[in-house]
Protein backbone atom coordinates (compact mmCIF):
# COMPACT_ATOMS: atom_id res chain seq x y z
CA UNK A 1 0.00 0.00 0.00
CA UNK A 2 1.05 3.52 -1.10
CA UNK A 3 2.23 5.58 2.63
CA UNK A 4 3.20 9.00 3.23
CA UNK A 5 6.04 9.58 5.97
CA UNK A 6 5.28 12.53 8.35
CA UNK A 7 8.38 12.89 10.52
CA UNK A 8 8.52 9.70 12.27
CA UNK A 9 5.03 8.16 11.08
CA UNK A 10 3.25 6.15 8.27
CA UNK A 11 0.44 7.10 7.07
CA UNK A 12 -1.34 5.17 4.28
CA UNK A 13 -2.37 7.24 1.52
CA UNK A 14 -5.75 5.56 1.20
CA UNK A 15 -9.32 6.90 0.60
CA UNK A 16 -12.07 6.10 2.80
CA UNK A 17 -14.12 3.63 0.00
CA UNK A 18 -10.83 1.79 -0.37
CA UNK A 19 -10.68 1.23 2.89
CA UNK A 20 -14.15 0.06 4.15
CA UNK A 21 -13.40 -2.23 1.13
CA UNK A 22 -9.83 -3.14 2.04
CA UNK A 23 -10.22 -3.13 5.69
CA UNK A 24 -11.47 -7.58 6.62
CA UNK A 25 -8.85 -7.96 9.26
CA UNK A 26 -6.43 -6.14 11.52
CA UNK A 27 -5.62 -3.65 13.37
CA UNK A 28 -6.51 0.56 12.13
CA UNK A 29 -4.88 3.50 13.68
CA UNK A 30 -5.92 6.79 13.01
CA UNK A 31 -2.93 9.56 13.90
CA UNK A 32 -3.50 12.94 13.92
CA UNK A 33 -1.20 16.08 15.06
CA UNK A 34 -1.51 14.88 19.40
CA UNK A 35 -0.84 11.19 18.28
CA UNK A 36 2.41 12.13 16.10
CA UNK A 37 3.52 14.61 19.24
CA UNK A 38 3.57 11.76 21.49
CA UNK A 39 5.39 9.10 18.64
CA UNK A 40 8.28 12.10 19.52
CA UNK A 41 7.80 10.81 23.26
CA UNK A 42 6.71 7.87 24.20
CA UNK A 43 9.17 5.06 22.58
CA UNK A 44 6.61 1.62 23.40
CA UNK A 45 3.58 3.41 21.60
CA UNK A 46 5.44 4.73 18.61
CA UNK A 47 6.48 0.61 18.42
CA UNK A 48 3.06 -0.27 18.50
CA UNK A 49 1.24 2.23 16.55
CA UNK A 50 4.07 1.45 13.71
CA UNK A 51 2.86 -2.42 13.78
CA UNK A 52 -0.98 -1.47 12.52
CA UNK A 53 -2.33 -2.52 9.30
CA UNK A 54 -3.83 0.50 8.62
CA UNK A 55 -2.41 4.06 9.67
CA UNK A 56 -4.57 6.36 8.23
CA UNK A 57 -4.80 10.27 8.31
CA UNK A 58 -7.31 11.73 10.86
CA UNK A 59 -7.03 15.15 10.66
CA UNK A 60 -7.41 18.03 7.89
CA UNK A 61 -3.95 19.58 9.48
CA UNK A 62 -2.20 16.17 8.82
CA UNK A 63 -3.56 16.35 5.27
CA UNK A 64 -2.55 19.90 4.58
CA UNK A 65 0.51 19.05 6.46
CA UNK A 66 1.47 16.30 3.94
CA UNK A 67 1.21 18.60 1.17
CA UNK A 68 3.19 20.95 2.83
CA UNK A 69 6.82 17.97 2.78
CA UNK A 70 4.95 18.07 -1.03
CA UNK A 71 3.71 14.24 -0.44
CA UNK A 72 0.35 14.94 -0.66
CA UNK A 73 -2.45 12.65 1.06
CA UNK A 74 -5.45 12.15 -1.14
CA UNK A 75 -8.14 12.08 2.35
CA UNK A 76 -8.46 12.67 5.76
CA UNK A 77 -10.40 10.07 7.18
CA UNK A 78 -11.53 11.25 10.77
CA UNK A 79 -12.55 7.94 13.08
CA UNK A 80 -15.53 9.70 13.66
CA UNK A 81 -16.64 10.07 10.24
CA UNK A 82 -15.20 6.70 9.44
CA UNK A 83 -17.04 4.36 11.95
CA UNK A 84 -20.64 5.69 10.79
CA UNK A 85 -19.40 4.81 7.37
CA UNK A 86 -18.00 1.72 8.59
CA UNK A 87 -21.68 0.53 10.02
CA UNK A 88 -23.79 1.57 7.45
CA UNK A 89 -21.03 -0.18 4.65
CA UNK A 90 -21.89 -3.64 6.98
CA UNK A 91 -25.25 -2.63 7.78
CA UNK A 92 -26.72 -6.08 6.15
CA UNK A 93 -24.11 -7.97 6.78
CA UNK A 94 -24.82 -9.94 10.10
CA UNK A 95 -21.72 -11.61 10.25
CA UNK A 96 -19.90 -8.55 11.33
CA UNK A 97 -20.89 -7.48 15.00
CA UNK A 98 -19.35 -4.54 16.99
CA UNK A 99 -18.31 -3.93 20.53
CA UNK A 100 -17.63 -0.85 22.08
CA UNK A 101 -14.99 -0.21 24.74
CA UNK A 102 -14.63 3.16 26.24
CA UNK A 103 -16.25 6.49 27.03
CA UNK A 104 -17.89 7.02 30.51
CA UNK A 105 -20.59 5.02 32.19
CA UNK A 106 -23.89 4.92 30.18
CA UNK A 107 -22.41 7.17 27.16
CA UNK A 108 -21.74 3.80 24.96
CA UNK A 109 -24.86 2.14 25.73
CA UNK A 110 -26.49 5.16 24.78
CA UNK A 111 -24.40 5.50 21.77
CA UNK A 112 -24.99 1.58 21.20
CA UNK A 113 -28.46 2.58 21.32
CA UNK A 114 -28.60 5.53 18.81
CA UNK A 115 -26.61 3.32 16.20
CA UNK A 116 -28.50 0.20 16.16
CA UNK A 117 -31.90 2.25 15.38
CA UNK A 118 -30.00 3.87 12.35
CA UNK A 119 -28.52 0.68 11.28
CA UNK A 120 -32.10 -1.35 11.68
CA UNK A 121 -30.27 -4.14 13.09
CA UNK A 122 -28.30 -4.93 16.72
CA UNK A 123 -24.36 -4.39 15.14
CA UNK A 124 -23.46 -3.17 18.41
CA UNK A 125 -23.67 -6.40 19.95
CA UNK A 126 -22.04 -5.04 23.43
CA UNK A 127 -20.33 -2.14 25.10
CA UNK A 128 -17.66 -1.61 28.55
CA UNK A 129 -16.59 1.23 30.39
CA UNK A 130 -13.21 0.74 32.10
CA UNK A 131 -13.16 2.39 34.92
CA UNK A 132 -10.47 5.47 35.67
CA UNK A 133 -6.69 3.74 35.98
CA UNK A 134 -7.89 0.41 34.39
CA UNK A 135 -4.63 -0.12 32.19
CA UNK A 136 -2.37 -0.30 35.45
CA UNK A 137 -4.76 -2.94 36.64
CA UNK A 138 -3.76 -5.92 35.46
CA UNK A 139 -7.02 -7.89 36.87
CA UNK A 140 -9.14 -5.14 35.39
CA UNK A 141 -7.64 -6.04 32.20
CA UNK A 142 -7.90 -9.67 32.25
CA UNK A 143 -11.51 -8.95 33.22
CA UNK A 144 -12.38 -6.97 30.02
CA UNK A 145 -10.47 -9.56 28.01
CA UNK A 146 -13.10 -12.25 29.45
CA UNK A 147 -15.80 -10.23 28.76
CA UNK A 148 -14.72 -9.64 24.79
CA UNK A 149 -14.04 -13.33 24.72
CA UNK A 150 -17.43 -14.06 25.63
CA UNK A 151 -18.80 -11.56 23.42
CA UNK A 152 -20.22 -12.61 19.94
CA UNK A 153 -18.49 -9.39 18.53
CA UNK A 154 -15.60 -9.51 15.91
CA UNK A 155 -14.94 -6.00 15.49
CA UNK A 156 -14.08 -3.78 18.61
CA UNK A 157 -13.97 -0.30 18.85
CA UNK A 158 -11.44 1.16 21.14
CA UNK A 159 -12.07 4.41 22.13
CA UNK A 160 -9.62 4.87 25.59
CA UNK A 161 -7.74 7.57 24.11
CA UNK A 162 -3.76 7.65 22.99
CA UNK A 163 -1.48 6.22 23.63
CA UNK A 164 -3.49 4.06 25.71
CA UNK A 165 -6.19 2.35 23.25
CA UNK A 166 -3.08 1.21 20.92
CA UNK A 167 -1.03 0.04 24.03
CA UNK A 168 -4.05 -1.89 25.44
CA UNK A 169 -4.48 -3.31 21.61
CA UNK A 170 -1.53 -4.68 21.09
CA UNK A 171 -0.73 -5.89 24.64
CA UNK A 172 -4.11 -7.73 24.81
CA UNK A 173 -5.31 -8.88 20.96
CA UNK A 174 -3.73 -11.97 20.79
CA UNK A 175 -5.72 -12.99 24.14
CA UNK A 176 -8.95 -12.69 21.96
CA UNK A 177 -9.05 -14.90 18.97
CA UNK A 178 -12.51 -14.30 18.03
CA UNK A 179 -11.95 -10.36 17.23
CA UNK A 180 -10.80 -9.22 13.57
CA UNK A 181 -10.70 -5.98 13.59
CA UNK A 182 -9.89 -3.27 15.47
CA UNK A 183 -10.46 -0.06 15.40
CA UNK A 184 -8.32 2.66 17.70
CA UNK A 185 -10.88 5.46 17.21
CA UNK A 186 -10.32 7.99 20.48
CA UNK A 187 -13.41 10.25 21.38
CA UNK A 188 -15.63 8.32 18.50
CA UNK A 189 -17.88 6.69 20.95
CA UNK A 190 -18.81 10.08 22.67
CA UNK A 191 -19.54 11.21 18.90
CA UNK A 192 -22.32 8.84 18.06
CA UNK A 193 -23.63 8.71 21.51
CA UNK A 194 -23.71 12.96 21.33
CA UNK A 195 -22.01 13.82 24.19
CA UNK A 196 -19.35 15.32 21.84
CA UNK A 197 -20.71 17.27 18.95
CA UNK A 198 -18.93 17.54 15.60
CA UNK A 199 -17.69 20.92 14.38
CA UNK A 200 -19.83 22.81 12.15
CA UNK A 201 -18.68 21.86 8.15
CA UNK A 202 -17.29 25.10 7.55
CA UNK A 203 -14.93 24.39 11.01
CA UNK A 204 -14.24 21.22 8.82
CA UNK A 205 -13.64 22.84 5.89
CA UNK A 206 -10.78 25.09 7.08
CA UNK A 207 -9.01 22.59 9.61
CA UNK A 208 -10.54 24.29 12.51
CA UNK A 209 -12.05 21.53 13.86
CA UNK A 210 -9.83 21.42 16.69
CA UNK A 211 -10.44 25.60 17.44
CA UNK A 212 -14.41 24.07 17.75
CA UNK A 213 -13.31 21.68 20.08
CA UNK A 214 -10.72 24.10 22.04
CA UNK A 215 -13.84 26.23 22.58
CA UNK A 216 -16.03 23.75 23.33
CA UNK A 217 -14.10 22.09 25.96
CA UNK A 218 -10.97 24.73 26.56
CA UNK A 219 -9.95 23.27 30.44
CA UNK A 220 -9.30 19.87 29.50
CA UNK A 221 -7.57 20.81 25.65
CA UNK A 222 -5.87 23.65 26.14
CA UNK A 223 -2.33 22.44 26.96
CA UNK A 224 -2.90 19.26 24.24
CA UNK A 225 -3.60 21.84 21.31
CA UNK A 226 -2.05 25.08 22.24
CA UNK A 227 1.25 23.31 24.44
CA UNK A 228 2.00 19.87 23.17
CA UNK A 229 0.84 19.70 20.10
CA UNK A 230 2.08 23.80 18.57
CA UNK A 231 5.28 22.16 18.59
CA UNK A 232 4.33 20.11 15.53
CA UNK A 233 5.31 22.66 12.95
CA UNK A 234 8.50 23.35 13.89
CA UNK A 235 9.35 19.90 13.67
CA UNK A 236 7.11 19.78 10.09
CA UNK A 237 9.55 22.88 9.35
CA UNK A 238 13.01 20.82 10.19
CA UNK A 239 11.36 17.67 8.30
CA UNK A 240 10.56 19.71 5.60
CA UNK A 241 14.50 21.05 4.96
CA UNK A 242 15.81 17.92 5.74
CA UNK A 243 16.86 18.66 9.55
CA UNK A 244 14.13 16.09 11.31
CA UNK A 245 16.08 13.57 13.62
CA UNK A 246 13.67 10.78 14.69
CA UNK A 247 14.10 11.07 18.64
CA UNK A 248 14.18 6.79 17.97
CA UNK A 249 17.01 6.19 15.95
CA UNK A 250 20.68 6.58 17.18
Amino acid sequence: MDSVQILNVRVDNITQEELLHQLKEGVLVTPNVDDIMKHQKDKEFHEMALQADYSVCDSKILLLSSKFIGKGLREAIPGSSFFPAFCDFYAKDESIKIFLLGAKNGVADLAAEKINARIGREIIVGTYSPPFGYEKDENECKYIVEILKSSPANVILVGLGNPKQTKWIYKYKDSIPNVKIYLALGATIDFEAGNIKRAPKIFQKLALEWLYRLYSDPKRLWKRYLVDDIQFFGLLLKYKFGKYKDPFVS
